[in-house]
């Protein structure tokens, strides 16, 4: 028996699948199928069986999760422990946060200074990448905080804060729709577009809003992150449908935006794993990234709706 075997066993528990745990732990569905096969054979004990095409936990499974639990929380204790000393000894504290790729280069390095002047003794790690990653990211402990998108996909994490967005229309400044109070499929006619890659829940919205007004998008660019739609639009090279919160802190004053009709709410959350232990320092940045997150940023004036 070893720790990724224990591992494989906890993310099968959580998603259900051998598929949701290979894309929890970043390997394949067979590799988790030997993992788990391993670990039963190891224990001479069957912890699930197939029903319907679905695995269903035995009443051993069940009874082993929580020390398996204890076990991973005290190899992710002892991993915390060699990174504090790698890091400059007991007198240091790391505290991991991932991030969206878009806040990671422009809203993370102000917010990451006025933290560390407050907390010198803090070695502050930053993980970006998308959704899904800082969701892995917090269940694997790489990550104590993280930026995510309610409702969220995997189980055993807890949302400390909920914030509330809805969807913009981005431009260049001076386009003509920049003379409209808000922005709807038919304005967007044979407009050039830049949208967000086909398989994120944004995507999903904005094409159902198109076809609920019989519109056909005329899509110039597909991009994977709010700051390269962003970079985009910045180019003269289309329009593009983002989220407001994220969009606020493109560091682009050549882009203005208009809100998007009909209305796309979004709710992002900062999460932490279930059972997280209570922390001052956690408590304390989660406030910080969460007044940074509402303050509008200087370069792109995002205007409510009348």
């Amino acid at each position: 028996m070893n720790f990724k075997q224990l591992e494989a066993f906890q993310a099968i528990m959580l998603s259900g699948s051998t598929t949701g745990a290979a894309e929890r732990m970043g390997l394949s569905q067979p590799a988790i199928s030997r993992l788990l096969a391993q670990l039963e054979e190891d224990l001479a004990l069957r912890l699930f069986v197939r029903e319907k095409g679905r695995l269903s936990p035995t009443a051993e499974a069940h009874a082993l999760l929580h020390d398996a639990q204890v076990l991973m929380d005290s190899a992710q204790c002892f991993r915390r422990h060699a990174e504090q000393l790698r890091l400059g000894g007991f007198k240091r504290r790391l505290l991991k946060v991932a991030v969206p790729s878009t806040l990671a280069t422009t809203l993370m390095p102000v917010l990451a200074k006025r933290f560390m002047q407050a907390h010198p003794d803090v070695v502050l790690e930053v993980l970006s990448g998308s959704y899904n990653d800082t969701e892995r990211a917090l269940l694997s402990r790489d990550a104590d905080i993280g930026l995510v998108r309610l409702p969220m996909e995997m189980q055993g994490l807890n949302t400390r804060v909920s914030l509330d967005s809805e969807a913009v229309c981005i431009m260049p400044r001076g386009h003509a729709l920049e003379g409209l109070a808000e922005v709807s499929p038919t304005d967007l006619i044979d407009v050039s577009l830049i949208l967000l890659g086909r398989q994120r829940q944004i995507r999903h919205d904005i094409d159902m809003a198109f076809r609920q007004r019989r519109v056909q998008p005329r899509v110039a660019l597909e991009v994977h992150s709010i700051s390269e739609a962003c970079a985009h639009v910045a180019q003269g090279l289309g329009v593009s449908i983002v989220n407001a919160l994220l969009a606020q802190h493109c560091p682009y004053e050549a882009i203005t935006s208009r809100p998007f009709r009909p209305r796309i709410a979004y709710q992002l959350g900062i999460a932490t794993v279930n059972n997280a232990p209570a922390s001052p320092l956690h408590d304390t940045f989660t406030r910080l990234l969460v007044e940074a997150m509402e303050a509008p940023s200087p370069a792109v004036a995002l205007p409510s709706a009348p």
